[in-house]
């Protein structure tokens, strides 16, 4: 909600700023979330395999190399941001989204062109790891910029809501198609629809965006300006890029294990209804939309940096209740996913906008972009083949054990990186 003592018409722009960013995030985390979500079901499509788990594992491969390209993403746009502004690259990220998901709505199967099929995906995939790469910490770094300096836990709430609207929409689509179509259409064709509507959505981002405000501009005192001097600001504050990597990187791990490893892991080991864990699947991200903005709400109240910490200190037993999920049976499947709900959506709310506050506003799109691209890939890309991959042998508990790693090395990044360099939002 915008701030109470703005005039109306700047509340106007600000509402419509946020919904532009919102929205923008809301269709890449809904591409991705039935990207994931339906690896099992359009993997036979694109390989060439009868084996229902190999072909799964195969999409899930590509899903996980989407996300190599992320870190050149934050390389290649951040710099850019924070040189010529925000509003030319998030218009950017948004078309990219929006065209490729339309190509993968409508591209042919290997049945019909080939080695074509999984080489354009691949390609596809790709394009929006570059797109993602610089969406959410871009969106985020605008949106503390646009909102009042004591309102950047809301705005981050806010962005982290439509985050979450995407995911849940990810889930809901499917699951609606899957109730009223069947799966047997669902595993035939009707899986390309939800491409469809994202890449329509993404026509509805483009409009609003063009009328973006510009935050950063050359007269300001933090502007850096030449492409040099910024990666040398970055890499000088070479702790905070450290501490991003892994804030972003256990986060992911985590939200990827929860919306992507375990839900597939329920479809191909244990051979659960695929109508059922959508809707499961769904209740959770509903969970997260409506709960995003509370926690945002909270910590302008208590202090960014006490509640991030909180969460993550949180986050590391409740990754271990994917253990009990070890058997055939939805309730397992619910339980574990439900109980996991609230730690998640403290991390999820508040990692992007705690990744920017340990940079200052010149070098906030690139330093917080090269951070979350390197982090995604490197732990959170990989994270739904791992639990599925893991269980498969019989390691499950192998990846708890890693997340909860990841959580410990963030928060002790997080502490020296703040301590010796500083932060710059929410304290």
């Amino acid at each position: 909600m915008p701030p109470p003592d703005r005039s109306p018409q700047e509340r106007h722009v600000l509402r419509r700023s946020m919904l532009g960013l919102g929205l923008g995030n809301t269709l890449e985390w809904y591409d991705w979330q039935v990207f994931g979500l339906l690896a099992a079901t359009i993997g036979v499509h694109f390989f060439r395999t009868d084996n229902p788990l190999e072909a799964t594992l195969l999409t899930l491969s590509v899903f996980a190399v989407g996300f190599v390209a992320r870190p050149l993403g934050g390389i290649l746009l951040g710099g850019v941001a924070d040189r010529v502004g925000r509003k030319a690259v998030m218009l950017w990220s948004v078309g990219v989204m929006a065209g490729t998901t339309l190509v993968i709505g409508v591209l042919p199967g290997v049945e019909t062109i080939g080695w074509l099929a999984p080489v354009v995906l691949l390609v596809c995939r790709l394009l929006q790891g570059l797109s993602t790469g610089i969406e959410a910490p871009l969106s985020t770094a605008y949106g503390v910029e646009i909102m009042p300096q004591n309102r950047s836990g809301l705005a981050a709430g806010i962005i982290s809501g439509f985050v979450n609207l995407g995911i849940m929409l990810g889930s809901l689509l499917p699951f609606l198609l899957g109730l009223t179509l069947g799966s047997a259409a669902m595993a035939e064709w009707a899986w390309r629809i939800p491409f469809w509507v994202g890449a329509a959505m993404g026509v509805v981002v483009i409009w609003l965006r063009r009328s973006l405000p510009e935050t950063l501009h050359d007269s300001e005192p933090e502007y850096v300006g030449r492409t040099s001097e910024i990666w040398r600001q970055v890499f000088g504050r070479w702790r905070s890029l450290l501490a991003v990597v892994f804030i972003v990187g256990a986060a992911q791990a985590f939200n990827y294990g929860w919306n992507i490893g375990l839900p597939n892991l329920a479809r191909t080991a244990y051979h659960e209804d695929l109508t059922s864990v959508f809707g499961i699947t769904t209740l959770l991200a509903l969970f997260m939309v409506l709960g995003s903005p509370i926690v945002g709400q909270f910590t302008d109240r208590f202090r960014l940096g006490r509640t991030f910490l909180v969460g993550r200190w949180l986050m590391i037993p409740t990754v271990f209740l994917m253990l009990w999920y070890t058997s055939q049976g939805l309730g397992g499947f619910a339980a574990v996913l439900l109980l996991g709900a609230p730690v998640l959506l403290i991390n999820m709310t508040l990692y992007v906008v705690t990744s920017t506050s340990l940079f200052p506003k010149g070098i906030r799109a690139a330093g917080g972009g090269l951070g979350y691209g390197v982090g995604v890939a490197a732990m959170g890309g990989t994270a739904g083949y791992l639990v599925v991959w893991l269980g498969s042998i019989g390691l499950s508990w192998l990846f708890p054990v890693y997340a909860a790693t990841l959580a410990l090395i963030s928060i002790v990044l997080y502490q020296w990186a703040r301590r010796s360099e500083g932060v710059f939002v929410g304290e």
